[in-house]
């Protein structure tokens, strides 16, 4: 019978491993017979480059921490050597790690796997392993908001050496906008301007009429002299 501390030492793995599944985006289990130590090790190296941890868990341990997580259908795939990779950062990298290197040593058989708390498929894994990983989607949306990126890096560029000021550039950017407002401006004003002349000289010419009548009326009055110093002359 195992003594007390053996259980102490097993119930601590066994919680160590819970914490490992339940902070784990997803896990792949695989069996590693026939690996030689230079194939393994450079599996781990792959794993550990893309930030996935990866290590032996035995079988017992892990149907504990399993049944603790609602895991329960490894159970069935619990049995010979079992290696466990998982991430806590990136869905993707374990089984795209795992999946491309067994493409290239088929000793490496993929047992079963879990993703948010639930157990998947091989072929889910499969699907999973085709999804580009985070740097290429990265890259991607990077390639996509690049001149953006650019010019922000240029902006940033000037104000940390130059000792610009962001109100300098507004004002500069609103300046070199402002002539080219101007000069849409007289074309749009200039239909309305045409328009409105002929009622400006309208008016003038209405008021003039009167002017002109003004002097006829006052004709008789300048004639009148004139009758009158003719009998004097004879």
């Amino acid at each position: 019978m195992p003594s007390e501390k053996v259980l102490e030492a097993k119930k601590a793995q066994v919680a160590q491993i819970i914490e490992v599944l339940k902070s784990a985006q997803t896990g792949v289990l695989v069996d590693y017979r026939g690996l030689t130590v230079e194939e393994d090790t450079a599996l781990r190296k792959n794993l550990r480059e893309a930030g996935v941890n990866y290590f032996v868990v035995k079988n017992t341990l892990l149907r504990l921490a399993a049944k603790e997580t609602g895991l329960d259908a490894l159970d069935e795939i619990l049995h010979g050597p079992t290696a466990l990779a998982v991430s806590d950062t990136d869905a993707v990298a374990p089984a795209k790690v795992i999946a491309d290197y067994a493409k290239g040593n088929e000793k490496l058989e993929i047992k079963s796997g879990f993703m948010d708390g639930s157990v998947v498929t091989l072929d889910e894994i499969k699907k999973l392993a085709a999804t580009p990983s985070k740097e290429t989607l990265i890259a991607k949306m990077m390639g996509s908001l690049n001149a953006p990126v650019s010019n922000l890096a240029r902006l940033l560029a000037t104000i940390a050496d130059g000792g610009v000021e962001i109100a300098d550039l507004i004002a500069k950017k609103a300046g070199e906008e402002a002539p080219a407002a101007e000069e849409a401006a007289p074309a749009e004003e200039a239909a309305p301007a045409e328009e409105a002349a002929p009622a400006e000289e309208a008016a003038p010419a209405e008021e003039a009429a009167p002017a002109e009548e003004a002097p006829a009326e006052e004709a008789p009055a300048e004639e009148a002299p004139a009758a009158e110093q003719a009998p004097e002359a004879e």
